[in-house]
């Protein structure tokens, strides 16, 4: 009776194992992350660990050779599962890789798992040694994912205290029978043994569930960051194609939205040509002309309120937003500031305005606004 009810149960954890691995792996060749080949190895490594003791019961091996590698093999793949199930944990937790499954781990999970083969010839002492290593494990686990805080770890680490419990327990049980007591013969303690895998099943699906949604949690983190990276590189270049360059003030491609926000409210625009700016390219140099537009530029924010829209409309052509019906007041404030200027040609510049009546024509204000800039341009001329 023990020995069907060990059997059935080791078949049970073995077939949820499997379930388990193939998930993950189909998982991993989905997503392509690290840290899932690290659980994939983790999961495939316990569908070894439970196989070991199938084909025990199949080859019935008798030579010490092979009953040694048997015994070899349990504790190496037992034990590498494990392991490698914390350091993807790890992984997930906001700890990163930092500790890589590599020749270094293997060769002191193949150090452990022989001394443990050689020394370790009974069930009873064998269980008991690797349900300890399981406790102290699971433990390490626990405190890796609660050190991190990372969200979304509650199911593992629930999984996990389960399984460290059941490890503790396991291990007590085992020594009843390692070390002769009254619990040795006692029914309650082999029925618990003979039926602890399925336990364990129960247990690891738990931890199987965790590690899913700690994944994609860390998936949700990641395309959250993600977005606000997007968000952010789409106001970089909404500001590249936006913002005039040399003068740092928004170009006509930000007037539709200015114009359209206004139309509710009304606004005037006011239109400003640099006179003569391309005498000013051919006698002083394209860089003082660049320079022209900068201290215009400048003029223009120390005119105009915060509130109040600026725009370089494009070449030596400038435009204000602004809903003060008459900005007279504004314009002569430019040109006393480019009066007051010290370095550089002289600035001259004609200004036109039109008024927009709340629920008007933008294209028709604009229009109007640039006739009056040009008409001031002539009056100026003659």
């Amino acid at each position: 009776m023990e020995l069907l009810l060990w059997r059935w149960s080791t078949a049970v954890q073995c077939t949820s194992a499997v379930m388990i691995a193939v998930f993950f792996v189909v998982l991993e060749r989905s997503v392509r992350r690290a840290e899932l080949r690290v659980w994939v190895g983790a999961w495939a490594a316990n569908v070894v660990a439970l196989l070991m003791p199938i084909a025990f019961w199949y080859l019935r091996p008798e030579g010490a050779l092979a009953l040694g590698g048997m015994r070899g093999g349990y504790f190496l793949s037992k034990t590498a599962f494990l392991v490698l199930l914390v350091i993807g944990a790890r992984g997930f937790t906001g700890g990163g890789l930092s500790v890589r499954p590599g020749r270094a781990l293997w060769v002191g999970l193949i150090a452990y798992a022989t001394v443990a083969a050689l020394l370790l010839r009974g069930i009873n002492q064998a269980g008991a040694l690797q349900s300890g290593a399981t406790a102290v494990l699971m433990a390490a686990g626990i405190v890796v994912v609660l050190r991190t805080r990372a969200k979304g770890c509650g199911w593992l680490t629930c999984g996990l205290v389960i399984r460290l419990a059941l490890a503790v327990v396991e291990t007590a049980a085992y020594f009843t029978r390692v070390f002769p007591s009254r619990w040795t013969r006692s029914e309650a303690v082999t029925i618990f043994l003979s039926s602890t895998s399925s336990l364990d099943t129960a247990a690891e699906w738990v931890i199987a569930l965790g590690c899913l949604l700690l994944f994609y949690g860390t998936i949700q983190r990641e395309l959250t960051r993600l977005n606000g990276e997007l968000v952010d590189s789409q106001a970089v270049l909404r500001d590249l194609v936006d913002i005039d360059p040399l003068t740092g003030l928004p170009n006509r491609r930000s007037l539709r939205t200015v114009l359209r926000q206004s139309v509710s409210t009304g606004a005037t625009i006011v239109f400003f040509d640099l006179d003569d700016f391309k005498g000013i390219n051919d006698s002083y140099g394209h860089q003082a002309g660049d320079d022209c537009l900068r201290r215009f530029a400048k003029a223009l924010r120390e005119s105009f309120g915060p509130d109040d829209h600026l725009a370089r409309y494009g070449g030596d052509e400038f435009l204000a937003v602004t809903r003060v019906e008459e900005p007279q007041a504004m314009i002569e404030r430019v040109r006393e500031i480019l009066r007051a200027q010290r370095r550089g040609p002289v600035i001259h510049v004609a200004a036109g305005s039109a008024r927009m009546p709340a629920g008007g024509n933008p294209e028709e204000a604009l229009h109007a606004a640039d006739a009056a800039m040009y008409a001031a341009k002539r009056r100026r001329s003659t």
